[in-house]
């Protein structure tokens, strides 16, 4: 037992150095003095209440849209054919390729008082002043919340419905069900569990989120949170506002949990039946076109129209674009992309390797560390890195600490490794799932133990899980806002960065070359998901 729990210190090392922030930050949330006790009576006479009320209605707003749209979706393509069906199927996965603050300046932009569309209105109406509801509203961030998240729910309820609701209604056809009745009585309540899943995960993107409300002006825990850090310059109301978001992002990712869990209460054994009600049910005519028009319309509003959009102001006459700026931003975002990538799958291979040989509670404890990361809000992470930071340079001045992170990369891939690393550790672990523990055995038996196992044996049979985790992390970091916005060098600019403050700035224009960017580079991760699931997208009509 010491044996082995000396070979798990480096693994718990790692996992505490990159759940410190979380750990500050939840020690700094209970901090209680007359002082923290003060700023909280403060904040609920003032802007906590608002803060609250906004995070509420947004996240109900998100949780009935995605659900709408996502259940409704993946019903269509899973239990019907219609025209487009086979396009449909992969193609609603493609609003995952836009950010959501890129889908809020591409509306922002043709949807304003003076864009485009109402210019038009009123030149061919003759109408004067605003003639359509403003766009910077909480409607208009639920709306853009709704079209960018949608995919959770429709990924994850598809999924279920393909695996689950076949055999189970051919069952109830066999006992004499009617075919409306099977629908609303076994699918979709087969594909309950996933739709909560789905929902908890776009709810934690929703809360997570800072340019769509900072851009749209709306008054979010997370705007809260940078607010109250940046322009009232008061850390303990930042690390109690960051703590409660904390708090309901972790009560999210409980509810995930439960959903997933729930989930394998209905794994049929594998097999396809031949009954034709297993199959998808043919709708011709009116109804088949309505339900194409139907799959269409997240599609057209979640997708082609923002990319489109983008287009038109980057294409216009009016419109200089800083080539040569761009290549440092999409440097520097490449670069921040690349290091974070192959660290965080070395993290991921060494800790999932450790995990697959050796069961004891310590490198248990770390997966479980890391693995929480990806849950933890951008505007979280920066408030509980800087903390530890601030208490140092109070008890030892002469340190360099604040220097090294904030004046250099290392707290920007610090931050970057808090939020991602539980990306890449998934795509492993998953990839060691496939892996017999036989072939382990095998190879030992032949004398190839340790890190050779892992070099020689593991590594050619994860190269797909390996990739996945380096091009996943790499397209989070390259979308990154919150965390960059703060904790960037100076003249380190990134994509994301730019784009939000060019839009910021109303230099939609220009703004559209970085977003546009992230968009191309947010497409490789859909298209790979396209295929694992066994479509090619591209080639199929």
């Amino acid at each position: 037992m010491p044996a082995f729990r000396l070979r798990s210190v480096p693994f718990i090392l790692i996992a505490l150095i990159i759940s410190l922030p979380v750990v500050a930050l939840i020690g700094a949330g209970l901090e209680w003095n007359a002082n923290a006790g003060q700023i909280l009576r403060e904040m609920l006479e003032t802007v906590l209440p608002s803060y609250a009320a906004t995070s509420f209605l947004l996240c109900t707003g998100v949780a009935v849209g995605v659900t709408i749209l996502g259940t409704s979706t993946a019903a269509a393509v899973t239990l019907f054919k219609f025209p487009g069906h086979t396009f449909f199927e992969w193609a609603l996965l493609l609003p995952m390729a836009i950010p959501a603050y890129v889908v809020a300046y591409a509306y922002t932009d043709f949807l304003q008082f003076s864009g485009p569309l109402q210019n038009f209105i009123r030149l061919q109406s003759g109408l004067e002043g605003r003639v359509l509801p403003e766009v910077r509203s909480l409607g208009g961030a639920i709306l853009v919340f709704s079209l960018s998240l949608y995919p959770y729910v429709y990924l994850l309820a598809r999924t279920a419905l393909s695996e689950r609701a076949s055999q189970l209604m051919e069952a109830a056809r066999m006992l004499g069900a009617p075919f409306k009745r099977r629908i609303l009585e076994i699918a979709l309540p087969l594909a309950r569990p996933a739709v909560a899943a789905g929902i908890a995960l776009a709810l934690m993107e929703t809360l997570a989120d800072y340019g769509v409300s900072s851009y749209f002006g709306i008054q979010t825990f997370t705007a809260g949170v940078y607010k109250a850090w940046l322009i009232m310059d008061n850390k303990t109301a930042a690390a109690q506002l960051a703590t409660l978001l904390l708090g309901t992002v972790l009560l999210l990712l409980q509810v995930e949990k439960m959903a997933q869990a729930r989930m394998r209460f209905a794994n049929l054994r594998s097999g396809s039946t031949t009954a034709s009600d297993s199959q998808p049910t043919t709708l011709r005519g009116w109804r088949g076109n309505a339900l194409a028009i139907w799959c269409a319309l997240p599609l057209l509003f979640g997708f082609a129209l923002p990319v489109i959009l983008m287009l038109r102001p980057l294409l216009s006459s009016d419109v200089s674009v800083p080539w040569d700026r761009f290549i440092d931003w999409a440097l520097n975002s490449l670069r921040l992309g690349a290091i974070t990538s192959f660290l965080a799958v070395m993290v991921a291979l060494l800790l999932s390797f450790s995990l697959r040989n050796r069961h004891d509670i310590f490198t248990k404890a770390a997966t479980t560390l890391i693995g929480l990361g990806y849950a933890v809000p951008g505007a979280v992470v920066v408030v509980g890195l800087l903390l530890p930071v601030t208490w140092l340079q109070q008890y030892w001045p002469e340190s360099q600490v604040g220097y090294w992170l904030t004046a250099t990369v290392i707290g920007l891939i610090w931050a970057y490794m808090v939020r991602f690393c539980a990306v890449a550790l998934q795509s492993v672990q998953s990839g060691y799932a496939r892996i017999p523990q036989s072939l382990d055995d095998s190879s030992r038996m032949l004398g190839v133990t340790g890190l050779r196992l892992l070099a020689q044996v593991h590594a050619p049979l994860l190269k797909r899980s390996i990739f996945a985790a380096t091009l996943l992390v790499f397209v989070d970091v390259m979308k990154e806002l919150p965390a960059t916005l703060v904790l960037r060098p100076f003249n380190n600019d990134t994509l994301a960065v730019m784009a939000y403050q060019l839009a910021r700035d109303e230099r939609l224009g220009e703004a559209a070359l970085p977003s546009l960017a992230l968009v191309l580079v947010g497409l490789l991760p859909v298209i790979m998901l396209s295929r694992a699931m066994g479509k090619k997208p591209l080639t199929k009509t």
